[in-house]
């Protein structure tokens, strides 16, 4: 079989496959796996349990306590729990400790090997033709599984409606930055001004060194590298000796995932099935998660030595099952978040606490929502959308 991407859930999906006596081959275009870095390198302390990974000491650059989100007035919460300890990671050794993982599983890696166009057999999914290092190389396989990220270029050549519209993506621009003075907490930061329909974030690397980016709708007419500048200036209390390092930027899914995973012969996995987190565009976890459902499935489907849709159809049910219900509440919170203006961020940030912005993020809407609509009930049009009021 081959897998398209040696990313988070390309790895995965890997190593599994191949230690279940599944002969694979992981392709990423890439020459160095784990680079450019395209996030902010976020993952929660308690994935490792959940997910069956082990976070490498040097792949991990800082722990994190909790969150702090800061609304435009500057008004703040704060919110340290067990469940929000976490890591930033180094993805360019995170990514590469995975790929080593599936190596030592018994899987073929191979970078700098671009998918070139879908091989077909009988109308069916046969293989890829890529290009390693300038030559042209065809790879046969009876499973193709997509892990490709945002392109999704072969997903797509299969059927697969991957594509995204602008409304379901954000554009994003970060710096990595020396000379931040860091607290061990994530810091969002919202206002319409300077990322409308997203926030800005720092995510500490280090005693001073931070990832500093902006996410905003791709349906919005703002430049990301422009605003986020702009966020600077007007901060120097934080940046005054900050100085960028590395330069980062791309697009991230926040919409629904997409309407199938599998088809006969062919799996789609991760950012590229849109499996993304839409109020924060994370997605490494939930692609090691659905990594590991898929190669269930796909083991099952190479015991039987049949991959038709219905023997790998498990992994996108069981994903649905226990994984779509609470992205679809992350998806409606983002929609209603969306249409706040600086005044109603102002208020709310203002009028709820810790336990609240708890009970928010594991998707406890109601008595949020009651609360800050007895203060202000012109919201009830926006808000009540989360309680079916």
């Amino acid at each position: 079989m081959v897998v398209l991407g040696a990313g988070p859930g390309g790895s995965t999906f890997g190593k599994k496959a191949a230690a279940a006596g599944m002969k694979v081959l992981v392709l990423d275009k890439k020459k160095e796996i784990g680079t450019p870095v395209r996030c902010g390198e976020g993952i929660a302390e308690h994935s490792e349990a959940e997910l069956g990974i082990k976070v490498l000491p040097n792949a991990i650059a800082s722990t994190i306590d909790g969150a702090r989100v800061f609304a435009p007035n500057g008004k703040t919460i704060r919110l340290k729990t067990p469940s929000t300890r976490g890591y930033v990671l180094e993805r360019k050794l995170f990514d590469k400790h995975l790929a080593m993982d599936a190596v030592r599983a018994g899987a073929h890696v191979l970078p700098h090997t671009l998918a070139a166009s879908l091989i077909k057999k009988d109308g069916k999914p046969a293989g890829v033709k890529a290009v390693h290092m300038g030559e042209e190389i065809e790879f046969r396989a009876p499973l193709v599984v997509s892990a490709e990220g945002m392109e999704a270029k072969i997903a797509r050549e299969a059927g697969f409606d991957a594509k995204a519209t602008l409304y379901d993506v954000d554009t994003c621009f970060e710096y990595e930055m020396a000379g931040v003075p860091c607290e061990p907490y994530i810091d969002l930061y919202f206002s319409t001004r300077i990322a409308n329909r997203g926030y800005v974030w720092i995510f500490p690397k280090g005693k001073d060194v931070a990832n500093v980016g902006i996410g905003i709708g791709g349906n919005v007419n703002q430049n990301p590298k422009v605003q986020l500048d702009l966020f600077i200036s007007e901060h120097p209390e934080l940046f005054k000796r900050a100085q960028p390092v590395e330069y980062k930027g791309g697009i991230i899914s926040v919409g629904a995932p997409i309407n199938e995973f599998v088809k006969d012969n062919f799996m789609v996995i991760g950012t590229a099935a849109h499996q993304v987190d839409p109020i924060h565009g994370g997605g490494i976890g939930l692609a090691i998660e659905a990594g590991n459902l898929a190669a269930e499935s796909a083991v099952e489907a190479f015991k039987k030595g049949d991959y038709s849709k219905k023997n790998l159809l498990p992994y996108e049910e069981k994903w649905r099952k226990q994984t779509g219900p609470k992205l679809a509440k992350r998806l409606m919170l983002r929609k209603v978040l969306e249409k706040l203006s600086d005044d109603d961020w102002n208020h709310i940030v203002g009028s709820i606490n810790e336990a609240d912005l708890d009970k928010v993020l594991s998707g406890d809407y109601k008595p949020v929502v009651a609360k800050v609509l007895i203060t202000r009930p012109t919201l009830l049009k926006v808000l009540g959308v989360l309680t079916g009021i």
